[in-house]
């Protein structure tokens, strides 16, 4: 089977994953669960080879100086695939995430509305957080979407790769790609703040430089996109500050507690009927009080106003399972599961205040 083939049986399969490494058989990851194919195990020559078949000579000499690389491929009009290429102690390794063409709408996600009501914002920080396969990157691609059909934007995104192709609609899209278009995010990101943007959608927020760019890019008059690798809405926060000398902290803080408008964690959980997964998401929404509430430094109280917070649209993680059990989508195994991830902050603000478990017990509630 060549790699075309195992590429057509990965979206034929639904499966969001494919998995080639070397002394092993072909992996495809299901429903959030990995599935070993029914294949001949490959052989190191046979991975490169499959591998070196879709890159570019300029990809090529990229992989063998710097032994790993990100890039996407497009097969057809409906097949498009990110890339990451590496090496193991067996030999060449590739994961393959699929990426659907067709840009799935806020609608056909389920999100609430209240993310209509974020991205219509002209200014400020909207970050979206996850684990690596949580489903960040469609949902910003909706959200997108949602701004290029409704709204006359000047869109700049910047991505590594660029994964959703966006067509300009009612928006102007401009997409950038790392290694194709643009040396880093932050060289990009400086260079957007140039080029009469409304929004800017920054692929990942992964250094210092980046980080403090979109926050003044925020500040400026720009909606901001932006996604982070952190466990809850909370713990973002924290993550940014503490990305920062301590000597500029108290000024960071200051533009972050003004900047910053939402932070939506998101984790994936398998469906009870096992039709796939659906979207659990903690809303942190940047009102007054949090606001107050950054500026001062006070983040272990974040948590409590999330939890008093849903008549503005903000919700813990808890709640979001615990609704999604209430309506029969995921099971109680499956949403003990992801409390006990997402729930490690409160618990630890609890300890912190030597309390005797009552933060545990409101993230279980009745599990």
């Amino acid at each position: 089977m060549d790699i075309t083939e195992l590429l057509l049986l990965t979206k034929k399969n639904d499966a969001s994953d494919l998995h080639l490494s070397s002394n092993h058989p072909p992996a495809m990851r299901v429903s959030g669960e990995i599935v070993i194919l029914n294949e001949a195990v490959l052989s190191p020559e046979e991975v490169k080879g499959m591998l070196y078949s879709i890159m570019t000579e300029r990809q090529r000499a990229d992989y063998e100086r710097e032994l790993e690389l990100d890039f996407a491929i497009q097969l057809g009009d409906d097949l498009r695939f990110r890339v990451n290429v590496f090496n193991t102690t067996n030999g060449a390794a590739a994961a393959f995430r699929n990426i659907p063409t067709e840009i799935l709408t806020l609608e056909d996600l389920n999100m609430p509305a209240i993310l209509k009501r974020m991205v219509a914002l002209r200014k400020g920080l909207i970050l979206l957080t996850g684990p690596t396969g949580s489903g960040k990157s469609t949902t910003l691609a909706a959200m997108i979407d949602y701004i290029n059909k409704n709204m006359g934007r000047h869109i700049i995104t910047i991505e590594d790769p660029v994964e959703f192709i966006h067509r300009s609609d009612k928006s102007l899209i401009n997409q950038r790609e790392l290694g194709s278009h643009t040396t880093s995010f932050a060289k990009a990101l400086r260079s957007a703040l140039r080029e009469d943007p409304d929004v800017i959608l920054v692929g990942e927020m992964r250094d210092l430089e980046t980080i403090q760019l979109a926050l003044t890019a925020a500040e400026t008059g720009h909606l901001v996109l932006g996604t982070l690798h952190t466990s809850s809405a909370a713990k973002t926060v924290d993550r940014i500050i503490d990305a920062f000398p301590a000597s500029d902290k108290s000024l960071i803080m200051s533009m972050l507690s003004t900047s910053l408008e939402a932070v939506i964690s998101q984790v994936l959980i398998k469906k009870k009927d096992g039709t796939g997964r659906v979207a659990s998401l903690e809303i942190l929404l940047g009102t007054p009080a949090v606001r107050n509430l950054i500026r001062e430094g006070k983040l272990p109280q974040i948590y409590s106003l999330m939890q008093v917070g849903s008549k503005v649209g903000m919700r813990t993680m808890k709640d979001s399972v615990y609704a999604l059990f209430e309506k029969g989508i995921i099971t109680m195994e499956d949403a003990k599961s992801v409390l006990n991830l997402s729930t490690d902050d409160a618990m630890q603000q609890e300890s912190a205040k030597g309390g005797t478990g009552t933060a545990t017990k409101q993230a279980h509630g009745e599990f």
